[in-house]
């Protein structure tokens, strides 16, 4: 086990085991090696207004066979690797919770500016675990390292509340980080797991509160400097793209999650293609990145995959009621909704569980080690004693500033988005859908850069840009409206070429053509505003 009294990282990732694979997990754990078991029960502590939970802390006590070990946790920064402080507390009875513990480190200057506020807080324990744990060494060939496998079967407790966790972690004994991600990847379709990026405080918070799920996580601002080059530019906005994904395609897995979660998850999908577009050849490169390109299909068949389930919820929740009222203004108030009768699909849960998909979002975390790290700001260095001598200046030095390069990709993007809005009106479906494209290309890519420039010229950009995407995004979902509809009566019929629509289908096409047709005509102070925007890289 790894030690718990340093202060120290954790690097490990989680993943849920289905009922049906878990005895063959616990098999394949024991076969050929000794294993280690033990019970674990702990006690996880908070303030009554859940300080620590809303600044991503985790504090515990828990005994480990016969002693107690506090420990602090933060939240992760890189889907692997959070900060960890471990300190022991003796065998007997459990002890109270000691912050001062861990003052003198870094993660404890955090929970002691949490109990500080409002005056200080008392800690409370608000729910805690039992859980019979497996563990089993590993060595990792490729790369070589060494990590601990734990098979972790229990509850996590609140009151009378009960949450069953059956789970394997894969942490890292020593060795590199990408020696979890190499195990995970042998073990994962092996046995159906999925990632699951949150924390047994998490779901214990949750829990405790009587919340069913958390929240979709949403896009969480990207802090981009002017003295970043731009490795360290993407490795920022690949994890804002990451923590977005990782999130919601946890909660998704899960099982019990909402249509936002589904859609919050695409969301970041989609931000993700767009960073890779938007970095690609930033610098002058001529040669594509390998590590941004491997992640960009699997990334768009995600997204693809999950399309029908948003689609369905698009077409549920905006057309429903409205092509309700619009039967009873027609006196079709007897006529049933039109059917919408299309082939089968996979949930989002199984969707998101497919094996290939898990390995997207394994990939992600690995881009995440490989990247730059990104250094605080610094004073400049001090010149060397002896200058080298001066010569011709080379590529990286010829190479644009971030906010330069930035620019010039913005430029471009945006004279195709304002070419196409020009002519709006002329543009078939297939073009109106590829500028909606662009036009959300184009925002994502001026939120990722923002603060590379002033910021108040930037939200008048964004609004312009954030109306006209809106106005695009009706026409889209009406023309997408209409097509489930036209493919649902022709995946029915039988004969070829497929009969006539029914009266309340046929009423529904020309509702929805009509609405379509207004959306467009309408338009045009969206594609003004957005036209005669400033643009703030200028």
């Amino acid at each position: 086990m790894p030690c718990h009294d340093a202060d120290m990282r954790e690097i490990e990732l989680k993943f849920q085991v289905p009922d049906a694979r878990r005895a063959a997990l616990g098999r394949a754990l024991a076969r050929g090696v000794a294993t280690h078991r033990i019970r674990l029960e702990a006690a996880y502590f908070d303030t009554a207004d859940r300080r620590l939970a809303r600044a991503g802390l985790g504090l515990r006590l828990r005994r480990e066979g016969d002693r107690w070990v506090q420990t602090l946790k933060g939240a992760s920064l890189d889907g692997i690797a959070r900060a960890e402080h471990n300190v022991p507390r003796g065998v007997g009875a459990m002890p109270s919770p000691d912050a001062a513990l861990h003052a003198a480190t870094p993660i404890g200057a955090v929970l002691q500016a949490c109990l500080a506020g409002q005056g200080g807080a008392t800690l409370v324990s608000l729910y805690g675990t039992a859980i019979e744990r497996v563990t089993r060494p590993l060595t990792s060939r490729a790369p070589r390292g060494r990590v601990e496998m734990a098979f972790d079967v229990g509850r996590v407790e609140a009151g009378p509340r009960t949450l069953p966790v059956c789970e394997l972690e894969i942490e890292l004994l020593a060795g590199s980080p990408l020696a979890v991600l190499a195990t995970a990847r042998r073990w994962l379709p092996r046995f159906g797991l999925w990632l699951d990026s949150r924390s047994k405080a998490e779901r214990g918070d949750l829990l405790a509160r009587g919340e069913q799920r958390a929240p979709p996580r949403t896009a969480q601002p990207v802090a981009l400097r002017r003295k970043m080059s731009v490795a360290e530019a993407w490795q920022m906005v690949l994890r804002s793209c990451a923590d977005q994904v990782i999130a919601n395609a946890s909660q998704v897995a899960s099982g019990d999650h909402a249509d936002e979660h589904v859609h919050q998850l695409r969301v970041g999908l989609r931000r993700l293609r767009s960073a890779h577009r938007f970095f690609e050849g930033l610098a002058g490169a001529a040669a594509p990145d390998p590590q941004r390109a491997a992640l960009a299909e699997p990334a768009a068949a995600l997204f693809r995959a999950l399309g029908e389930a948003r689609d369905g919820a698009v077409f549920d929740a905006g057309f429903g009621a409205l092509l309700g009222q619009a039967r009873r203004a027609s006196g079709l108030v007897e006529s049933a909704a039109p059917a919408v009768a299309l082939a089968p699909s996979a949930s989002a849960t199984d969707t998101v569980r497919e094996p290939a998909h898990q390995m997207l979002l394994l990939d992600l975390i690995a881009a995440m080690q490989t990247a730059p790290e990104i250094a605080p700001e610094a004073a400049p260095a001090a010149a060397p004693a002896t200058a080298p001598p001066r010569g011709p200046l080379t590529p990286e030095v010829q190479a644009p500033s971030l906010r330069s390069a930035v620019a010039r990709r913005l430029n471009r993007w945006h004279a195709r988005v304002v070419a196409d809005a020009k002519r709006y009106a002329d543009l078939d479906d297939a073009a109106r859908h590829g500028l909606r494209k662009r036009a959300k290309r184009l925002r994502y890519a001026a939120e990722f850069s923002a603060d590379l420039f002033e910021r108040r010229a930037v939200r008048r950009y964004l609004s312009a840009l954030r109306a006209l995407q809106d106005r695009l995004g009706a026409v889209s979902d009406t023309t997408m409206a209409m097509a489930r509809l036209s493919a649902g009566h022709a995946s029915g019929a039988r004969a070829h070429p497929a009969p006539a629509p029914d009266a309340d289908t046929a009423f529904a096409l020309g509702w929805l053509a009509s609405r379509r047709e207004w959306l467009v005509a309408s338009a045009a102070p969206q594609l003004d505003a957005f036209v005669d925007a400033k643009r703030f890289w200028k």
